[in-house]
């Protein structure tokens, strides 16, 4: 019998079964599809054009995660953008990175202000993302606990007790309040604003006016990339590299990756779960099962409805998600060229942000909701190939495209219409885009849930909102990784500390899980 069985070989899988098979677990992975990853892959989309076809950039992964895998000494490498973000805008273009001064020198073309004003902007920032980092590797308290819960739940607050009353309130403003709100305080210049507002659009179907949408702007800058905080990169051979690294260590730990054997149902008998009963018939057995897919397929599709109590499963029945975003890949026979740009190609290999305004962004919700998605959609464009020639034949390149919004309920028969908005968005800004566009693959919310299991197409698992963070995500009683399942538990980004490529979500539940094997006789 195993010790463990793992739903899905994603990267938080991978991660969670690295940490159990090295303390000495019998661990083994089921992955649905014939490759191992989940979302972090790299794959061929077109002959000889390979990308990320999923997630498309690393700054999250958590370095005790680097480290006690011993990615670097595998060939993990990252290589940092040399600016964060390209903007190019209507009669102009904005530029971020590339260092503070340099930055400053930029807002100061829009705003004198606002360039004095940066590097409060940023000290506030990293105070609060330093909070975020310390609580990312922290197993949030179960809420149904008892004083061990209590005990977690003080010490993980003390963080936030010791920053001073001012930090405390700038807390208080992420968690609550809208990026518009937050980025009024600081900026007067909209190109500044959308510069840095577009990180609270990712993945997040809603307007920048919504409250609570400062924490998604947050949630993006709490990585860092070769020790530099709030630094984004590209991994040589892809996002794929970094799974293909796991499952390594993976398997030196001892636990064993088996693909293209998609679960069917989690068995549970006498109120516990003991195994799983693969698509062919075969049923597995185990002390434990562990779900890395989000919450709402397992709850909905692979266990029992009838194991479950009342409350949880009314609780789970309202649980939100759906992250309306459209992520596409390009083959492109030659870079492209935006209208208003600086000279030569460093601009190219920053996030291409095509999103002016906070107001643009704004409308771009609003198209979605009355229409179904964004004819002026919200698109970020990275050309990682421009530094990684193994992506692309020699001359041409590939584009990794990232939009906002689609309703994930929009109709397939209108997909297209969609697709055709970004590529309007993007000509309108490098004219002759469309030209240049050899082979694309368009994964919409439907295609992402149909091939990576993505619910809604949900990038995140489930909505980052407050009511679905820490120890309430997915809901109050199961944000310490444990179900209302005995053996059930989760490990996937529908957990504390939510998406993105971090690890985290593994790390924390595999320790959840240790350390409930050597509990002290008071905790039984």
């Amino acid at each position: 019998m195993l010790d463990t069985a793992i739903i899905g070989a994603g990267h938080n899988g991978l991660v969670c079964a690295f940490y159990l098979a090295r303390a000495g677990h019998k661990v083994r992975l089921y992955e649905a599809r014939t490759v191992i990853g989940g979302a972090a892959v790299t794959e061929e989309f077109a002959p000889g054009f390979r990308n990320s076809t999923a997630s498309y950039t690393v700054s999250l992964l958590q370095p005790k995660v680097i480290e006690d895998m011993g990615l670097v000494a595998r060939g993990y490498r990252v290589i940092e953008r040399p600016f964060a973000n390209f903007l190019p805008l209507d009669n102009d273009y904005l530029l971020v990175g590339g260092g503070l001064e340099a930055t400053q020198t930029e807002f100061a073309r829009f705003s004198r202000a606002d360039a004095e004003a940066l590097p409060g902007y940023y000290a506030m920032l990293e105070t609060v993302a330093e909070v975020m980092r310390d609580l990312a590797l922290q197993i949030p308290p179960d809420a149904a606990g008892g004083p061990r819960a209590m005990i977690d739940a003080v010490l993980q607050s003390r963080k936030v007790a010791r920053l001073p009353l001012a930090a405390k309130r700038d807390v208080l403003t992420l968690f609550t309040r809208s990026a518009r709100e937050v980025l009024d305080q600081w900026f007067e210049s909209e190109p500044v604003k959308a510069a840095f507002g577009f990180d609270a659009t990712v993945g997040h179907y809603a307007s920048p006016e919504e409250p609570g949408s400062a924490y998604v702007l947050l949630h993006h800058v709490f990585g860092e990339v070769n020790g530099k905080k709030g630094a984004w990169g590209h991994v040589p051979g892809g996002m794929g590299t970094i799974t293909r690294l796991m499952s390594e260590a993976v398997r030196e730990a001892g636990g064993e990756i088996m693909t293209g054997e998609p679960v069917e149902r989690v068995l549970v008998e006498g109120g516990r779960a003991v195994g799983l009963r693969l698509a062919g018939g075969a049923e597995i057995r185990a002390k434990r099962v562990i779900a890395n897919l989000g919450p709402k397929p397992l709850f909905d599709k692979l266990v029992p409805g009838e194991t479950l109590p009342a409350d949880f499963s009314r609780a789970m029945a309202g649980y939100q998600g759906g992250s309306g975003s459209l992520r596409m890949n390009v083959a492109l026979s030659a870079l492209p060229r935006f209208t208003h740009a600086p000279e030569g190609e460093e601009h190219l290999k920053a996030g291409i942000i095509i999103a002016p305004s906070l107001d643009y962004m704004d409308q771009a919700w609003r198209d979605a909701k009355d229409r179904g998605f964004s004819t002026r959609p919200i698109v970020e464009m990275l050309i990682p190939s421009l530094v990684d020639e193994g992506l692309a034949p020699r001359g041409q390149h590939v584009a990794s495209l990232f939009c906002q919004h689609i309703d994930p309920d929009l109709p397939q028969d209108r997909e297209n219409d969609a697709v055709e908005a970004v590529f309007d968005a993007i000509e309108a800004r490098a004219p002759g885009f469309r030209e240049l566009v050899l082979h694309r693959q368009v994964h919409t919310p439907r295609a992402l849930e149909a091939k990576f299991g993505l619910w809604r197409g949900d990038i995140f698992h489930g909505r980052m909102s407050l009511d679905q963070l820490w120890a309430a995500r997915p809901v109050l009683g199961a944000g310490s990784h444990r179900t209302p399942v005995p053996g059930l538990w989760l490990c996937g980004a529908g957990t504390h500390p939510g998406g993105g490529v971090t690890g985290a979500p593994g790390h924390n539940c595999a320790h959840a899980i240790l350390r409930e094997s050597r509990r002290l006789p008071w905790r039984r």
